[in-house]
């Protein structure tokens, strides 16, 4: 099962007592995808369109720049990291919100901000559709002093683009505060995630807060029976752990690269969910990452076929959790966290800069999976290959691997991953 992720920003400075109580919005605003206007004749493309594939570029820079510096497990949400950053934009001046978006990575001439904006509400309400097959919550809150004076435009605009609620706080009492947050977080995820938030003291003045949460089950599920309990898995050259590996012999899409020297596969979910695995050659794993691009990712979507597939994988419980504030500036972020940056569009006449910027992620991988879906929105009708690719092939993943977890109809990367240690906690 995927688990929970969930995202602070945190901004320090001096703090007044409060029970979380809501603010109250002036008029509700709708959460829909925009309308099309009347004059057109045909239906335009959705307006997340314009945010999903900088969003999976992001994504890729930052799994890079933390696979320089995190020696074993990575795990992230891009959907979750890149949401909470555009929806802090929303509270600063032009030149910072211009800076915040384009170290996304958006080309503000070519979709300006307003429209990145209304791309990640068409995202986010698309996400938060319920489905029989797929349970997906994403979802924003915001946590101000109550004795902050927050700007009602800010507040409508991150509640109708975000859905984020604004709740005033007494972080005087940080104990209590952290508690009814973690409260909410629970609630929220269907008591998943307990006790998460990071401590934060007296001088804390807004927490805005970002979680996800993903369940879903396999297309075709593994039979625990099939599972060995106790194979050898390649943490390194020098390392191999005993863990349990499902197995399964099943058709799935598959290819191997010889360029990048690698094996992928999609696995499905039953309904709009799609996990890409990418195994790289012994010793091959950097080689790999460096050719982790956009055109890559395109390149193995036209070029899967099916295959009658000798699958064994680990079945692993592992989470990862970082302080980016000091990543973050290192592909561009450096902004939000100068002392003099602005976020007075959040707080009034109040100037803030962003001290803690705290991302946890957790993923649960068995025999049943989760319970959501696959679609072919990332497939296409294959191309000759100059890959290889047999009637029936073995792909173990007895070595370190990565995974991308999609959902399908939005082709949104939700997860981003890299596994070495599956018995890491």
């Amino acid at each position: 099962m995927m688990g929970p992720v969930w995202l602070w920003l945190l901004v320090a400075e001096v703090l007044l007592p409060v029970h979380c109580q809501p603010f109250s919005p002036h008029g509700e605003k709708s959460l829909g995808v925009p309308q099309p206007a009347s004059h057109q004749l045909l239906e335009p493309a959705p307006a997340y369109g314009k945010v999903t594939p900088t969003i999976t570029n992001f994504a890729l820079r930052l799994y890079k720049q933390l696979a320089e510096d995190v020696p074993g497990n990575i795990l992230f949400s891009p959907v979750s990291l890149s949401s909470i950053l555009a929806l802090l934009s929303l509270g600063a001046p032009a030149d910072t919100q211009i800076q915040i978006l384009e170290s996304l990575g958006f080309n503000l001439t070519e979709t300006p901000a307003a429209d990145v904006h209304r791309g990640f509400q068409s995202l986010l309400h698309t996400l938060d559709l319920p489905s029989p097959k797929l349970e997906l919550k994403v979802g924003h809150s915001l946590f101000l002093d109550r004795q902050l004076k927050p700007q009602q435009r800010f507040l409508d605009s991150a509640k109708e683009l975000y859905g984020a609620l604004a709740f005033s706080a007494n972080f005087t009492d940080a104990a209590a505060t952290g508690q009814q947050i973690n409260d909410l977080v629970r609630k929220q995820t269907y008591g998943q995630v307990v006790d998460s938030l990071p401590e934060f003291g007296p001088d804390t003045v807004m927490v805005l807060l970002n979680y996800i949460f993903f369940k879903a089950k396999w297309k075709h599920p593994f039979d625990r029976y099939q599972t060995r309990k106790q194979e050898s898995f390649s943490r390194d050259q020098r390392t191999a752990l005993r863990i349990p590996m499902m197995r399964q012999k099943e058709m799935h899409r598959f290819l191997y690269d010889q360029e990048a020297s690698c094996t992928v596969l999609q696995i499905e979910y039953s309904g709009t969910a799609l996990l890409l695995l990418v195994l790289p050659d012994p010793g091959k794993m950097q080689q790999v990452e460096a050719a982790l691009q956009p055109e890559t990712l395109r390149r193995w979507s036209q070029r899967f076929l099916p295959s009658l597939l000798d699958l064994h994988l680990p079945r692993f419980s592992i989470s990862a959790s970082y302080n980016l504030e000091e990543i973050l500036p290192l592909i561009g972020l450096s902004n939000m966290f100068d002392m003099e940056a602005d976020l007075s569009g959040i707080m009034g006449q109040l100037n803030r800069t962003v001290s803690r910027v705290s991302h946890k992620a957790a993923v649960d991988m068995n025999e049943k999976g989760t319970e959501a879906s696959a679609a072919s929105g990332l497939l296409s009708q294959p191309v000759p290959l100059n890959m290889t690719s047999a009637p029936h092939a073995h792909a173990h993943f007895n070595r370190p691997f990565l995974l991308l977890l999609w959902e399908v109809y939005t082709q949104s990367l939700l997860f981003l991953g890299k596994v070495v240690n599956p018995a890491a906690v």
